[in-house]
Parts: C-alpha cells; structure tokens; sequence
C-alpha cells in the first residue's frame, strides 16, 4: 500500500512526462482501497485512475489523487466451452495474453504486446486486429469511490464500444475496477483477417498458425512499426480510426482509390486515421520535441524533452490537416489530463 503526497507519475506514463500529483493512492488488495476511501471520507476532490499509463497524456503536474491498482493474480473456473479467468486490475495485460496462450485458452492472440494493465483493458476496451476486449469479458468488479460499496457488471451493462465503455464515459472518476474476468475458449478460432496477419504468416511460411505461432507473429508486427517506450516515448497509436457514413467514404474513395478501408455495416466505413495523417505529410515530421513516428503515423512520440503541451500542440495540427483535406473529425483514443 502506498499513499504518498507529492508524488512523480513519470514512471506511470509511457510518454515518458515528467509531471507530478498532490496525492498518489496505490492498493495491493481491495480491503486495502476500501479503507483508504473510509479514512479518506468521501473524496470530493479532483481525481484520476490509472492504469500502467500507456493511455495517458499528463499536461502539467496533477492538482488531484491519482488511484492505481497493484492487485495482482487470477484464479481459473472451467466452463462448458472453455474457463473464466478472474485477473487482479493490476496485472500486466500481456503476461494474461501469455498465460493463455501457455495454457490452451484461446481468444486473446490477436491483443498481444499490448501495453498497459488488465483494469485499462475493461475501461477502453482495448483492441487490435479484429479482436476487442469486449469479446472476452465476462464480467467487472469495481468499487464505488463516494461509498467503497463492490459492484459486479456484465459485459453487456459495460456499454462496450469502439474504444469506450461506461467507465470511459457516464461511470468516469465513480467506479475504480478492481477485477476483470475473461471468457477463454476451448477450441482455436484464429482470427487473420485483419491488417497484414496474412501476409506476415505468407512471409515466414505458415498457412494454418497454432495459438504461439499467432501470438509470435503479432508481436512480430508491432514491434515492426510501433517504437520502444522505454526509447522514444509514446503510448501506442493515439487517435481513433474513425467510422463514416457510406456515403462520405464512397466520396473519397473516388479521390483515393488504394484508400484501405473496414466494413462496419452496410451503411458505415471504418477509415484508418494513420493513412489519412501519413497522406497530410506528417509521417516521420517533427513539431517542437514532438513528433509522428517514421513507421506508423499513428503514433505520436516524445523526440526527447517534450511536455504534454508540445503533444498536444502536435495532435491539434494533425487534427486541422486532416479535418482541412478529408472533412473527417479524427479525435484522440489517449486520455489527455
């Protein structure tokens, strides 16, 4: 247990920003965060939930108590079809991706390497080729800040989106999760039809992946395009690939031939925002100590001493080009604060 007044929250943020918080609160276990929130009152204050900050954005020193969970383990209950796995929030997400992979669970392959902690993953509702979190969640345990009563939700009370759910949007700042637990499945379901898995499995000589083979090979991809945080610091891609009206893609698809492009519906087209911010130019351009990576436009970067500001300065001009060529709104999936 931790609860530490002027505390840095540099190592909590892939960005690598130096920035700090009146007040840090890290649990081992609920009893632990239960009675912090009696000894605390109800906390009125400003405040913010964090996860391994590899979604966040932090623009200056936070004038509030920041929360981060540090419950760990999992526990596994068979079912007809497979096992629900419980998981701590405070798990690392990819070593839960490991697990299963290890151990004959199948459904997450597609989510691995993703950084970031197993109670993030229930609040964005993380995902990556063709797979996302909300596909694998069984249920969320959660306690509520103002009263420290546990709540239990669905799946489907979550409200799970593209990259949203309640937690992200009208439960914001009420509820701190605390478990997550995943349905995993018996029998291999690959998934390969998303992005360049095909090609990639082409390339190295595999038809038909096992569970590893796909695991290895996704990792194989991102490491490819996405940089190091630990070397230039990011949190992963930073806007939302935005979803339009038919009508609006079939009009620049006229422009744009090649444009790639996702079937949502038979009346939506999901465009990625990275090709559209690689066809403004700023692919590999550098604005201040800011800057979009060289291999995937994506993914905005910390050239070395930037500030939340100059990322943000750099998102707002990204914004406006594409807004300006495309007449398309893209808006951040990082959590700025």
């Amino acid at each position: 247990m931790k609860d530490i007044k002027g505390y840095s929250l540099a190592a909590h943020n892939t960005f690598g920003i130096d920035a700090g918080c009146s007040r840090f609160i890290e649990f081992d276990n609920v009893a632990e965060l239960k009675s912090v929130l009696r000894q605390s009152g109800n906390i009125t204050e400003t405040k913010l939930i964090i996860g391994g900050g590899s979604n966040l954005l932090l623009t200056g020193d936070y004038a509030g108590t920041v929360f981060h969970s540090a419950i760990k383990g999992f526990t596994c209950e068979p079912v007809s079809d497979g096992v629900l796995l419980r998981c701590g929030s405070g798990e690392t997400w990819d070593d839960i991706v490991a697990l299963c992979v290890d151990n004959d669970w199948y459904g997450m392959e597609n989510l691995s390497l993703i950084p970031g902690e197993v109670g993030a993953s229930a609040v964005q509702n993380i995902g990556a080729y063709g797979v996302e979190a909300k596909d694998l969640i069984y249920k969320v345990e959660a306690v509520e800040i103002s009263t420290g009563k546990t709540y239990e939700f669905s799946c489907a009370e979550c409200g799970y989106s593209y990259r949203h759910s309640r937690f992200k949007g009208e439960w914001r700042n009420r509820f701190i999760i605390t478990y997550v637990t995943y349905r995993l499945f018996s029998v291999y379901k690959p998934c390969l039809d998303y992005g360049n898995i095909r090609g990639e499995l082409a390339r190295k000589g595999i038809s038909e992946p096992t569970a590893r083979q796909l695991r290895e090979t996704i990792i194989d991809i991102r490491n490819a395009k996405l940089p190091d945080p630990k070397i230039e610091g990011n949190a992963g891609s930073f806007f939302m690939n935005p979803v339009v009206p038919r009508s609006k893609y079939e009009e620049i698809a006229a422009l744009y031939p090649d444009m790639p492009h996702y079937t949502i519906d038979e009346n939506h087209e999901k465009i990625p925002a990275g090709w559209m911010i690689d066809v403004c130019g700023w692919k590999g351009k550098t604005l201040g100590n800011a800057g979009v990576h060289d291999k995937q436009a994506l993914v905005l970067v910390n050239r070395g001493g930037a500030s939340g500001s100059d990322i943000v300065a750099l998102c707002e001009a990204i914004r406006k080009d594409v807004r300006d060529r495309f007449g398309i709104e893209i808006h951040p999936e990082v959590n700025i604060v």
